[in-house]
Order: C-alpha cells, then sequence, then structure tokens
C-alpha cells in the first residue's frame, strides 16, 4: 500500500479536472470531498494508478469481447457490431440509503402485483374510478383473452420485474418505469459483475459488498415451485425470440446459468392441453416458461395472428394450468407509462400505504385539463404513444410540419398518449481510460424484484418481494433506453463486512435423477448443431482453396504455369466467369504494364471473395456460421465460444483486407480457430447427440467437398497435372503425409489411395463414410420398424460402391479412358447418395412431423369414413 500523502497525490490525479456539481453530486459532498462510502473504492483506484486502471479497463473489455457479450439485434453484420463498454468504476450504494431505496422498490413490486390481479379480475380501481377505463383497455399490452381467468387469480402474476429509476438533481430518487413482460438485464449485470471480479480482483474480493448470485438462486427456487405437480425437477424452460433477437445473449447466458432449456416458439407445441417440447425422443411436457416475448407475440391463436415467434394455444394452455408461464400473459399492462400519474392513488387504495418511490412528473392526455397544459406547452414534455411502445416524441426536436400532425393527433386521440416531464439528473462519476482521469456521467439504474419463494401459495395480499442489491446502470440521458446506451455500470450495494460467495451449484438434499444429453434435445438444437458443423467445416474448406489460389496468385504473378492451375482454382471456389463475360473483364483490363490480364482477372474475382455482399464470400459464410452458433450458444463451452469471438473480431476486418497478403493472414488465421473450435468441441462436448450432429454435419460437407475436388482436380481440369493434384494436398493438410510415404513423385493413383480408400487417413473419403456410419448407428430411431432407415442405407450405399470398385481399372487414369469413366461412375455414385444423406438426416429428426390424428368423423349414409 502507498503512504497516505502518496495515494492523497494520487487521487487528486485521478480527479483531475472533475468539478462540483452546484446540485447533487453522488461522489463528492458540497465540500468537494468524497462520500464516505465511496472513499475505500477511491483509495483502492488511487493505488492501482491511472496505468493500471487503463490495463484493467482494457482487462474488462477484452473479457466481454471474449464471452460476445452484446445487445446489438444486427450483431452478425460486422458493420453493426456493438459490444458493453463496461466502466470499471461502479455505482455505490451505501447500506442505509439502499435499506430505504429497498423498501420502496418492494412497495412498488407489491403495488403492481395487486393492481394487476385487479385489472384481470374485479377491477375495482375502474369500477372505482381510479383509473379511467380507455386508459387501460386501450392499450396493447391488456389482453383481454387473459381476463377473468379463474386460474390466473390463484397464482403469483407477476414473478419477476424490472424497475428503472434515476438520480435528479436535488438527490431524490425517481421511478421512470417499469418492465413486466420479459424484464432485461439481470443476466448482463451478473456478467458485468463477474467481468469486473476478473477485471478487478483485489478490489472485488475484499469489497464489503451484497453478492448477486443469491437472488437468481432463489429465482430458479421460485420458479421450480411454481410447477403445478410439484415435480422434484420441473421442466423449465426459457422462450425467447431467437438468435436475431436483442437480447438473446443474455437469454442463452441466462438459460445456461440458470440450468433452463432455452427453446423458441418453434420448439412448443400445445398437445391435448399440455405444452411440450419438440425433441428427439418425441413431445417432452414443459411445467414453467419464462418467457422474453411480449405478450402480444406469444400465441398467434389468440393475440397476433402475424407472430411468428409464439406458440399457437399457449394462452389456453395457461388458461388451463398446465403450464406456468413467467411473468403471466397481460402483465404488459403495467409497462402504461400514464399509470405513473395514477400511482399515488392506487397505492393508497390497494395497499393502504403512501407511496415511497415518485415516479417522475407525468399527465395523461387521456384527461382534457392534463391535455391543455400539454398542448400548451409542448416543447417542455417528452410525449409517448402506446400505440407504438418504447418511440420517444420530443416536439421541440420535430419540423413544424411533424408538429403540426402531432396537435392533431392529440386532438383525435389524446387517449394513447402521455406526457412526461424531463428528468434533470445527478452526476455520476466514471473512470475515462483515454482521459485516464474520473469524469462525470449522467446515469440511469434498473433495479430487478422478485416473489418470495415462500410466498407463492400465500394470497396476492400477503406476498412480499425481494430485490436484487445490485442491478444494471446505463450511461445516457435519463430515460433514454438501455439498448441505445454504449457504457454500462455495475452497481455495489454495500455491506456492513466482506459477503461470502455463493454458487449455483448447490449441495442437493437426496438423490438426483442423472441425465445426460439425450433424446431429450430440442429438435431445433440438433438441427442448428448439424448445419453448425456444415457451414463451419465449408468455411475451413473454402479458406484453405482461396489461401492456396492466392498463394499461386502471389508466387506466379507473371509465369504462365501460375496462369494455367488459376483457372481450375476459380472453378472449385465458384467465382469462374462464364466465356462472354470473362472476355469483357479481359478487354477491360489488357494492357496493364505490369501484369496479365488474365492474372488482373483472377485476383479480382479472388479478391471478391472477402466482401459482405458476396453470397458464397467468406464473411457471408461466417455470418451462416455464426447464427448457427448463437442458436446453440447455451450448448457450447465457454473456451470454444471464445474461438468464435476471437474469429468474429477478425472477419470484422476481413471484409476491408486490400491486397493478397493481407487476404493471406486472415485465411491462415481462419483455418487455426477453426480447427481450435472443432477441436474444443470434440474435446469438452459430451459425445451425445448435440455433438453427434455436428460432427456429421462436418463430415457430410467434408465428403462432399472432397469429391468435388477429386473430380476436379482427376477429371474435369482444363489444365491437370502436378500444380493442381498439390493443391489437392495442400487444401486436404496432407502434403506431409504423402511425401513421407512415396517422396516427391505425385501420381493420381497414389493420391487416390491416400484420400479415397485409406480409411486410417481422416481426411479420406473411407474414413469418413466408417464415421458417418458409426454417428447413424448411434441416433435414435423415429420408429419402431426393423428395418434400416434411408440414413443407414445411403451409408450403405456409398460403403458398398467405395468397396466393391475394382481398384486395377484406376491404376492408369492419364491414359486410359476407360479408367477415366471408371472414376467419374464411382464419384458420381459416391457423390449422389452423400448428397441425399443430409436431407434425410433433416426430414428424419428435424422436419418435427407428426403422425396424423383423427380430427373429423364424416357420415355418408350408411358408411362412415374418417377425414
Amino acid at each position: 500500500m502507498q503512504p497516505s500523502g502518496s495515494l492523497d497525490h494520487a487521487l487528486k490525479s485521478l480527479l483531475g479536472d472533475y468539478p462540483g456539481y452546484p446540485d447533487h453530486d453522488e461522489l463528492l459532498d458540497r465540500d468537494r470531498q468524497p462520500r464516505a462510502h465511496w472513499q475505500g473504492l477511491l483509495d483502492e483506484f488511487a493505488a492501482l494508478g491511472s496505468e493500471s486502471l487503463v490495463a484493467r479497463s482494457e482487462e474488462a473489455q477484452s473479457l466481454l469481447h471474449e464471452n460476445g457479450v452484446t445487445f446489438n439485434p444486427y450483431e452478425d453484420d460486422p458493420g453493426q457490431l456493438r459490444s458493453w463498454q463496461l466502466d470499471c468504476l461502479p455505482w455505490v450504494i451505501d447500506t442505509a440509503e439502499w435499506e430505504l431505496l429497498e423498501a420502496g422498490l418492494k412497495q412498488r413490486s407489491r403495488l403492481l402485483e395487486h393492481l394487476l390481479d385487479d385489472l384481470y379480475g374485479e377491477r375495482k380501481v375502474i369500477n372505482e374510478g381510479l383509473l379511467p377505463p380507455e386508459l387501460v383497455f386501450t392499450h396493447p399490452g391488456y389482453l383481454f383473452a387473459a381476463a377473468d381467468s379463474p386460474t390466473q387469480l390463484d397464482r403469483p402474476l407477476l414473478i419477476f420485474h424490472g424497475t428503472d429509476v434515476v438520480r435528479d438533481d436535488q438527490g431524490r430518487w425517481q421511478v421512470l418505469g417499469d418492465s413486466t413482460q420479459s424484464p432485461a438485464g439481470a443476466g448482463y449485470a451478473l456478467e458485468n459483475r463477474i467481468t469486473l471480479s476478473r477485471a478487478l480482483p483485489s478490489i472485488y474480493r475484499d469489497a464489503p459488498i451484497k453478492r448477486l448470485a443469491g437472488f437468481l438462486q432463489a429465482q430458479h427456487r421460485c420458479l421450480a415451485s411454481m410447477a403445478s405437480a410439484q415435480k422434484e425437477q420441473p421442466n423449465i424452460v426459457l422462450l425467447s425470440p431467437g438468435p436475431g433477437s436483442a437480447g438473446y445473449f443474455e437469454h442463452a447466458w441466462l438459460a445456461n446459468y440458470m440450468n433452463f432449456s432455452l427453446v423458441e416458439g418453434d420448439d412448443l407445441v400445445v398437445r391435448d392441453g399440455q405444452v411440450s417440447v419438440r425433441t428427439l425422443g418425441g413431445l417432452t411436457q414443459v411445467d414453467v416458461i419464462v418467457r422474453q416475448i411480449n405478450d402480444p407475440w406469444c400465441d398467434p391463436l389468440e393475440l397476433r395472428p402475424d407472430s411468428l415467434l409464439g406458440v399457437p394455444g399457449l394462452l389456453q394452455a395457461a388458461r388451463n394450468g398446465e403450464v406456468r408461464i413467467a411473468n403471466a400473459l397481460g402483465a404488459g399492462v403495467l409497462e402504461h407509462p400514464a399509470l405513473a400519474a395514477f400511482m399515488p392513488a392506487l397505492c393508497q387504495r390497494l395497499l393502504g400505504e403512501t407511496l415511497m418511490l415518485p415516479c417522475r412528473e407525468t399527465l395523461w392526455c387521456g384527461d382534457r385539463q392534463d391535455l391543455q397544459q400539454v398542448k400548451q406547452s409542448l416543447d417542455e414534455w417528452i410525449l409517448r404513444d402506446v400505440s407504438h411502445p418504447g418511440k420517444m416524441i420530443r416536439a421541440d426536436q420535430m419540423t413544424l410540419k411533424d408538429v403540426q400532425a402531432l396537435r392533431h393527433d392529440l386532438e383525435r386521440r389524446p387517449y394513447l398518449f402521455t406526457a412526461q416531464r424531463p428528468v434533470a439528473s445527478s452526476v455520476t462519476p466514471g473512470f475515462n481510460p483515454e482521459s485516464r482521469e474520473i469524469e462525470r456521467q449522467h446515469t440511469t439504474l434498473r433495479f430487478f424484484s422478485l416473489v418470495e419463494p415462500d410466498d407463492l401459495d400465500k394470497p396476492v395480499y400477503e406476498r412480499s418481494y425481494r430485490i436484487m442489491p445490485g442491478g444494471l446502470a446505463w450511461v445516457g440521458e435519463p430515460g433514454s433506453p438501455l439498448m441505445q446506451s454504449r457504457t454500462v455500470k455495475d452497481v455495489w450495494v454495500m455491506a456492513p463486512v466482506p459477503q461470502p460467495h455463493i454458487s449455483m451449484l448447490r449441495q442437493a438434499l437426496g438423490p438426483i435423477v442423472v441425465t445426460r444429453d439425450g433424446k431429450d434435445l430440442p429438435c431445433r438444437v440438433a438441427e442448428s448443431m448439424f448445419w453448425l458443423g456444415r457451414y463451419g467445416e465449408r468455411l475451413d474448406v473454402r479458406g484453405r482453396l482461396l489461401r492456396e489460389a492466392l498463394g499461386r496468385l502471389l508466387q506466379n504473378d507473371r509465369q504462365e504455369n501460375g496462369a494455367n492451375v488459376l483457372p481450375d482454382l476459380l472453378v472449385a471456389l465458384g467465382v469462374a466467369p462464364d466465356p462472354e463475360t470473362e472476355e469483357a473483364e479481359l478487354a477491360a483490363v489488357a494492357g496493364h504494364k505490369r501484369f496479365s490480364a488474365e492474372y488482373l482477372v483472377a485476383r479480382e474475382r479472388l479478391m471478391q471473395l472477402f466482401a459482405e455482399d458476396q453470397p458464397d464470400g467468406m464473411p457471408t459464410l461466417f455470418g451462416h456460421f455464426v447464427r448457427n452458433s448463437r442458436a446453440v450458444r447455451d450448448h457450447l463451452g465457454d473456451d470454444s465460444w471464445r474461438a468464435i469471438n476471437s474469429m468474429r473480431q477478425r472477419f470484422n476486418g476481413m471484409s476491408r483486407a486490400r491486397g493478397i497478403v493481407a487476404g493471406q493472414r486472415h485465411l491462415e488465421a481462419t483455418v487455426l480457430d477453426l480447427s481450435a473450435f472443432f477441436g474444443l468441441c470434440n474435446e469438452t462436448m459430451p459425445h451425445h447427440y448435440g455433438w453427434r450432429f455436428l460432427d456429421m454435419g462436418r463430415f457430410i460437407e467434408r465428403t462432399l467437398s472432397s469429391l468435388e475436388l477429386l473430380k476436379l482436380a482427376l477429371l474435369t481440369a482444363s489444365q491437370p497435372g502436378i500444380p493442381l493434384w498439390e493443391v489437392v494436398l495442400a487444401t486436404t493438410d496432407n502434403f506431409t503425409v504423402y511425401r513421407r510415404r512415396y517422396r516427391s513423385q505425385l501420381h493420381p493413383s497414389a493420391i487416390l489411395d491416400l484420400l479415397l480408400f485409406d480409411e486410417a487417413n481422416p481426411r479420406s473419403i473411407g474414413y469418413m463414410l466408417k464415421r458417418l456410419e458409426r454417428q447413424v448407428e448411434k441416433l435414435p430411431s423415429p420408429g419402431n420398424s426393423p428395418y434400416r432407415n434411408l440414413e443407414k442405407r445411403l451409408i450403405i450405399q456409398a460403403t458398398s460402391q467405395l468397396h466393391l470398385v475394382d481398384i486395377d481399372m484406376l491404376a492408369n487414369l492419364e491414359h486410359s479412358e476407360s479408367a477415366r469413366e471408371a472414376l467419374t461412375t464411382l464419384l458420381d455414385q459416391l457423390i449422389e447418395p452423400m448428397a441425399e444423406l443430409s436431407n434425410a438426416i433433416s426430414h428424419s429428426h428435424f422436419s418435427h412431423v407428426e403422425a396424423p390424428r383423427q380430427l373429423v368423423t364424416m357420415h355418408h349414409g350408411n358408411n362412415t369414413r374418417v377425414e
């Protein structure tokens, strides 16, 4: 530890020109002295020094990149990639202040559940005039289909929700709104905490702060207790919109951390009133659904018919009590921004208490007096239209024409609009790695509430809530959406003494049922694993071929033998021009002083494969690979995911690659990263069904690409011979093996033996067929037939063709037409069943085909016919 005088100097250097704030400053008091609950953290920061803090900030950012932490819905677009920027200086709340804030948040949670219970039950607040009916019934979050449901009234409606708060410039907490449908951020909060604990281990270890894991542990216990059958191990699933959604990282992260199955709408089906997951072994009943889909999209049968995210019949299953949903469908009405204007009266009526946490100043335009006030000072308000949730309307930032249209809408549909007064927030400290100083920020916080697990069976008026002792903070103007912020902060709630570590892994009270990744694997996950393998292998093959082509181009830019092999490599890569196009391209670049026209055309076509808009280019293939990897995020190990993120960062710059050498470096690194990824999958994934489908996807793709490459190099090439044979061996990484066996003599027969018949060579067709045969044999059989299914028959067909070929017929390919015909026939006979194998696997395991069932009995005279 540094001497006290040195610490004071370091602290002053760290604070730099951090100004005092005329109103409320979170860090400094009126005398510009650090507040007591900040002092310990500031001393630790000062002891580390600015250089070390910059390094720790970079380490935190590196960890977030490795883990792929992002919330951008267009993450797969390299130009749109955004990740968290985590401030290494958290927001600190002292113990006494937290107790008051926690009490206010608990009261708000009780109030919200009482209100939700009333709105879908007796509706006292409407009948007594506390809430205008047009305010409630015009909100898209109020589901008439869920009203008056007896099963909803005897169970918790609001299991878990988030509350956004801000501290104003007078130091008072104000509530900005609530997230009650699919609250986001708890997973991000824990990820931020884990990241800071790794980037600042000594500070985190010794800091007297409350831990977050106990809250999520209680959430898991609460959800498990919701199962109607009170099972020892209920089937809990997390329903996500899928990899294209903004918060998919958090969905996968939470599912993995909480030991839930991550599912999408297509994975679930309602049969006989029960919700089940489509798995490899059939339908598996679901007990509890943790939904991350907003109300209207959950059931296309009773809610939005255009929804592709939900589950037809889900609402009826919930109505019947066959499945529990957290939060209950219909909770979205609590997100109505106009409720803030009525909260004090509602709290007094429903709880008999005074509202502890005030809301921001809010007016509902459905009230004529409020409407006139808003219209008289339109520029002073932020307006929200409930038919466009999440959109903020600022008249002071609109054109005159748009303001006139807004005024017209306010007169025509005033009940849809809510006006909120902007909040002047307090100042929060944040560490800027660029300036190496602590700077001022404006921050919004989100806290999370959970119904007490032991209160699930109690009546609504007896239930209580617990609050996560921390949360998620993001930098921006008060009320700005989380998704628009680029910087987030951890929230530290101080404790009297350092708190013990809490793990989600706990000692079981008795024996548990040992399970493995078997037939309960969702069909969608199996399909994504299969295509993850196919696209990964396709990316590897394309990268190796393109690397060889660029190498030939670089080494032989003026030589005739270099030009001979390039046209065939362009064919192999699928970028060869047709004769008319080639003639035009050659004419356009003719007469170059240094390079031949053929070289320039080949170079341009090869470099196009680095472009983002090329359908078969490297970035496009990687996009398919990433989308499938995200769909199975909760099935991949942390190191495997880090390998993917390493590739992602590389591909972000690949489209800007200029020059052959830079392109080669990108490709060499990509090949190594893919090898690392698949190697980690082989070493860390249990070799059950998920891994088997990944492996089959890889080897089907490798088999087909190898066969096509052999066909080109030995039969259809315009310039066959040693240069192209060398490419085949280099692309399959068999140069060393070939040289060890046959020295420097290249011959087609030896290449065929190595890459077609040698079953000990992982790159040979014989090896691949045996591996695929083993994997298919261990897949679940979709029926009880004693006969071989189509997949097995296709592999037997290909294997038989390979084993029965007359090898002597292939001995003299260069001079025997019959040998060439025999090889052509053999390769075609291998390609055909292998191309069909992918479709057969999809049909048997991914298509979700169900047996037909009798729905209507038609009577025709004395004959009865079933339709």
